[in-house]
């Protein structure tokens, strides 16, 4: 089996024109809508049942050329465990449940914190601060509670889950303020 193939059958594709499975192969792979695998994938996995090598191996060629034609224009992504946590760490804070981005990769350790730095920090007229963070992330403060900390360029801050779909973000450790991902 060729690199380019393995790569495929081992990591998770995630697919843009391509579009899901027959309905066939999602009933008899035992996935629901939500996560059924992509059209190139299962045409590549289905290559394995043709018993004559010289069919089973063109199968496979033709699957592969297939695979990499689509990645080559960015129909197709194959992402691993490690990047799809570190996708998951850049997007916390944003409401995507309902999207299911990473298929089967989603069932690992969840992000329930991340830390980084302040690169800008302001107070609008209500007194709620706006933290713009060396990842990119906006969050906005939705409480009341005073910083208790100074919120200069380069202050560690720590930002983590807390109930009713809302987040605390600690600068440098201090108390905690509620705030919600603007950007």
């Amino acid at each position: 089996m060729t690199s380019k193939v393995w790569l495929a059958v081992s990591a998770v594709v995630l697919i843009g024109a391509a579009g899901p499975a027959p309905a066939a192969a999602q009933a008899g792979a035992g996935q629901d809508a939500a996560v059924a695998r992509p059209v190139l994938l299962e045409r590549l996995l289905a290559c394995r049942a043709i018993l004559a090598e010289a069919e089973r191996l063109a199968c496979f060629d033709s699957a592969a050329a297939a695979f990499e034609t689509a990645e080559a224009a960015g129909e197709v992504t194959v992402v691993d465990q490690a990047q799809a946590r570190q996708t998951r760490q850049r997007l916390f804070g944003l409401d995507l449940d309902s999207v299911n981005l990473f298929g089967n990769l989603r069932n690992d350790d969840p992000v329930e914190a991340i830390e980084t730095s302040i690169v800008s920090a302001r107070q609008n007229h209500r007194e709620e601060w706006t933290f713009v963070l060396a990842d990119g992330s906006t969050w906005q403060q939705i409480d009341d509670t005073r910083l208790t900390s100074r919120a200069q360029p380069g202050t560690p801050v720590r930002i983590r889950q807390a109930a009713l779909g809302s987040y605390l973000l600690s600068v440098s450790g201090a108390r905690s303020l509620r705030v919600r991902r603007e950007r």
